[in-house]
């Protein structure tokens, strides 16, 4: 699952700057609800990511029992900070 997947699946366009600003709710709603039915590790990785990035994702310990998935999520925060992006 890549990133403009999740966005045209959540969005309905791969380009988040045309997302309205209140279609935002609605949407990490539903990737929250994905994020806990889903059981790939990918997957909810990817998820998290995105749910990282709208300010919306659950706390490190709540959403990730494996430390090297706790780890890695620790990297993409560490890389998007220093990116500039968040």
């Amino acid at each position: 699952m890549d990133m403009e997947h999740l966005l045209q699946r959540y969005f309905g366009t791969t380009d988040l700057g045309e997302v309205q600003v209140d279609a935002i709710p609605a949407a990490t709603d539903r990737m929250l609800v994905d994020f806990g039915l889903e059981k790939d590790r990918g997957k909810r990785f990817a998820l998290w990511s995105l749910l990282f990035m709208l300010d919306a994702a659950p706390a490190l310990d709540v959403a990730f029992e494996d430390e090297e998935e706790r780890e890695a999520a620790r990297n993409f925060m560490d890389m998007i900070s220093a990116a500039g992006q968040m």
